[in-house]
């Protein structure tokens, strides 16, 4: 029997979506462990009027009009705007033939919508951000009452190694590193889902043919994927990461994930190493960061419950 309305993991996804991004919010709609009570956004991999509209566009199309959706901050704490239209396109979710938003986000600043979701809920909330952190940061900053209510935060970015938009850093964490830091000092338990794992866990190219035969969800996906994919095989990959759908996962079947306490910092150089995580060792298990993944269970898991949705 899937979990009862209590006990479903409450969780608001904050994404900029995205290719993957769009894969985590469907995956979550699919996964009865958890409970989308909410779905804000944020610029990255797109400006904010993108990113919110493929929010609104993938949910309606999902058949799910009754998740909100709030948008937040159009730009990082200190540096300037750097979309991933090489990855994304111009749209933010090109691929797909997706109608355009049939209704406004929520009048709430993003912020201001995640701190009351907090304090209202009657069970703990997990806060999973899935574009750059400008958003929490900002909840830390303007509202630090809830944030420090929040149960966890499952995070994706970062690189224990190598990153993806330099060698040294992630697309999330570069892209606003002021508001990493501030997450990743803040006394709240985070863990870090990055590229160490994310680039292990390939939805490959016969999965998404699966999926494009699985109904009218799955279809989606595969044609999302059909550009997303591209873009990683001229890059060298064997089919796609779908980073953020990854760390979403991991909140419905912690199982997936092996974690080890870190201590990440978080450089803020305005050089090549702008944006690098480095981890070291610690004792305090409120920060961890994914060390390793059963990526056939993921794949799994996406291909089994996708087709649930319509």
């Amino acid at each position: 029997m899937p979990p009862s309305g209590s006990e479903r993991v409450p969780v608001l996804l904050d994404c900029d979506p995205g290719h993957d991004d769009a894969i985590a919010i469907l995956l979550a709609l699919a996964s009865p462990e958890l409970d989308l009570i909410g779905v804000t956004t944020v610029a990255g991999n797109q400006t904010l009027e993108k990113t919110t509209a493929n929010a609104i566009r993938v949910l309606d199309f999902a058949g799910r009009p009754d998740v909100p959706v709030a948008a937040g901050a159009p730009a990082p704490l200190e540096r300037e705007l750097r979309v991933a239209a090489a990855v994304h396109g111009e749209s933010g979710l090109d691929g797909p033939d997706l109608p355009p938003p049939a209704r406004e986000p929520l009048p709430a600043h993003a912020v201001d919508f995640i701190a009351e979701r907090i304090v209202r809920s009657d069970r703990p909330v997990t806060l999973v951000p899935t574009g750059p952190l400008t958003n929490v940061a900002l909840l830390l900053r303007r509202r630090p009452g809830a944030a420090r209510q929040v149960e966890r935060v499952v995070l994706m970015g970062g690189a224990l190694g190598r990153g993806n938009v330099t060698a040294a850093a992630e697309f999330n964490i570069w892209a606003d590193p002021e508001a990493a830091a501030a997450v990743f000092s803040s006394g709240l338990d985070v863990t870090m889902v990055g590229l160490d794992v994310t680039h292990r866990a390939l939805v490959l190219p016969e999965h998404a043919e699966a999926l494009r035969g699985s109904g009218r969800v799955g279809r989606l996906i595969a044609e999302l994927l059909d550009f997303y994919g591209r873009v990683h095989l001229d890059s060298g990959f064997a089919g796609s990461p779908v980073h953020d759908a990854l760390a979403l996962a991991s909140v419905a079947r912690p199982e997936l994930l092996v974690t080890e306490a870190r201590r990440i910092t978080v450089l803020l150089e305005p050089d090549e190493e702008r944006g690098r995580t480095v981890a070291e060792e610690s004792d305090d298990a409120r920060v961890k960061a994914a060390v390793d993944v059963d990526s056939g269970a993921f794949v799994e898991l996406l291909l089994s419950r996708i087709p649930t949705l319509g």
